[in-house]
């Protein structure tokens, strides 16, 4: 029996699965770690956190699983959106923290594309838009605002590809990494648009000239990273993708026209399609499969699981406080006090927005926002109006697609570890909603991707793996309730958004 390592960079933690080649977990280990916020909407990270937690959980996985290295035939790592991209110097050295997908501080430099390059070229070379979520326009942000980390900075990789050259020696980007930096990938022809890159001034030397495919062997690990990882020297390790993609391929989407959402930290909710999407405020990028004709095409939530996360812990000590003492987890007493609230939380309604939105709304100034408070209300309210939310926000990024996602919404993500959060999905889009049997979501593509990229697996035997938990049926009553209040949901903001911009105003910020 040989075996496959998986490895996922996420925002807020890195997790490694090991698996055997029929799908059987065998052991995992995860490493958490906070990001950098040092301003209003910053938001980065020193890459050596996600280096150090790699090789850690990389390490610790191996060591627990208790199998023999020689068994081992490769891994794939897959990775947030790392935005910018890691700033390299000379001697391959960080110059600066990695602004990472949440960022949002390059509002100047995005109107500057929109004035000087606009949307329709963009869109027709890139069928993406402007926007401080995109890489292109953090490192504009950096060449302008940074002179002396520019002067310093050789090349831009991403969190996955920066621990892969370290494990390897050997430099590549795979083409969903490409993609999703934005304004100076075409995706007509799959490679950077030099036309482009020239009018933005961004040197052409600054991307990583080998593009790959997601199962493409990038290199083997050299002796001084086995001896670290306790695996073999030469061991295959494979380019794997964006951690979104790689949660969709780890769920079986292989087909163009199923939609698919990964939901952690963010949300990224894609159709997946062979005719990508232009002029819909959509971001897209080459799929982690068959990356030359497959693209994603989706709408990206800043906020999902962060917001539930950011509740626990501003709103939730007592629960905190009980679980540290042995109690029970503070999301399980949470969730089964949701549970017993009825749908549409007794008329409270959740924007999302906690830190500015991606597609489709894309406004940076757009807030979190709690509306139709009343004393009636308590904290079992609040938190499933937050669950709410998300799902709002999943059906505003389907309809933005225009197109028809099929029979189904797979989700993958930490979301579904909730059985009152999969059922809120089903009700307030009115789809059946299939989740993955295991906890696993990313980390289980990056091992699907590492069997095909060493020859050890196919997408037929993957097709055989039970990888699906029970498909949950929408509530049709539930869903009626939840139209009115996706109605209220949707014209809040519409309501609200210059007050927002307002707001924005009044609070200090350096990039203004």
């Amino acid at each position: 029996m040989n075996y496959l390592l998986g490895t996922d960079i996420g925002t807020s933690g890195t997790k490694t699965v090991l698996m055997d080649t029929e799908g059987h977990l065998i052991a995992q280990d995860l490493q958490e770690y906070d990001i950098i916020t040092p301003r209003p909407l910053w938001a980065e990270q020193w890459p050596d956190v996600w280096l150090d937690a790699a090789k850690t959980s990389i390490r610790n996985t191996v060591q627990k699983s208790g199998i023999s290295k020689e068994k081992i035939a490769g891994i794939a790592i897959s990775g947030l959106y790392g935005g910018s991209g890691i700033p390299l110097d000379e001697n391959m050295k960080p110059v600066r923290p990695c602004m990472i997908w949440m960022d949002r501080r390059a509002d100047e430099e995005t109107k500057w594309v929109l004035e000087h390059i606009g949307e329709e070229n963009l869109q027709e070379i890139t069928y993406n838009g402007a926007d401080p979520y995109y890489g292109y326009t953090k490192i504009l942000w950096m060449k302008r605002h940074e002179p002396e980390n520019w002067k310093k900075t050789k090349l831009f990789l991403p969190p996955n590809d920066y621990v892969i050259y370290h494990l390897t020696g050997e430099i590549a980007i795979d083409y969903s990494s490409a993609g999703n930096i934005g304004g100076i990938f075409d995706m007509n022809t799959r490679t950077w648009s030099k036309t482009l890159m020239d009018q933005m001034g961004i040197p052409m030397s600054m991307m990583p000239q080998r593009i790959v495919e997601s199962t493409d062997i990038v290199g083997g690990l050299t002796k001084k990273a086995a001896e670290e990882l306790g695996l073999s020297e030469g061991m295959p390790v494979i380019a794997g993708g964006i951690d979104c993609g790689a949660a969709n391929i780890g769920l079986g989407v292989l087909e163009s026209g199923i939609y698919a959402a990964s939901i952690g930290t963010s949300m990224c909710a894609a159709l997946i399609s062979d005719q990508p999407a232009k002029g819909k405020g959509l971001i897209v990028w080459p799929y982690l499969y068959d990356a030359k004709r497959l693209s994603y095409c989706f709408a990206g939530a800043n906020t999902a699981g962060a917001i539930v996360k950011w509740f626990k812990q501003t709103l939730c000590q007592f629960e905190l406080e009980a679980e540290k003492h042995g109690g029970r987890n503070a999301y399980d007493i949470l969730n089964e006090q949701a549970s017993k609230i009825p749908a549409g939380s007794n008329g409270l309604i959740v924007l999302p927005y906690f830190m500015g939105e991606r597609a489709p709304i894309w406004d940076s100034d757009a807030k979190g926002t709690i509306i139709g408070l009343s004393l009636a209300h308590t904290k079992a309210h609040l938190y499933r109006a937050f669950l709410e939310a998300v799902a709002y926000s999943l059906r505003n990024a389907m309809e933005a697609t225009g197109e028809n996602v099929g029979n189904a919404i797979y989700i993958a993500g930490g979301v579904t570890k909730s059985k009152v959060w999969r059922q809120i999905f089903a009700d307030v889009t009115g789809y059946p909603v299939i989740c993955p049997l295991h906890d696993v979501e990313a980390n289980m593509g990056d091992v699907i991707l590492a069997g095909i990229g060493t020859g050890l697996l196919s997408y037929g035997d993957v097709k055989k793996w039970q990888v699906l938990d029970e498909k949950i049926l929408p509530n049709p009553e539930n869903h009626e309730k939840y139209n009115a209040c996706y109605q209220v949901y949707q014209s809040a903001y519409q309501h609200l958004k210059q007050d927002m911009k307002a707001i924005s105003r009044l609070v200090e910020s350096p990039t203004r």
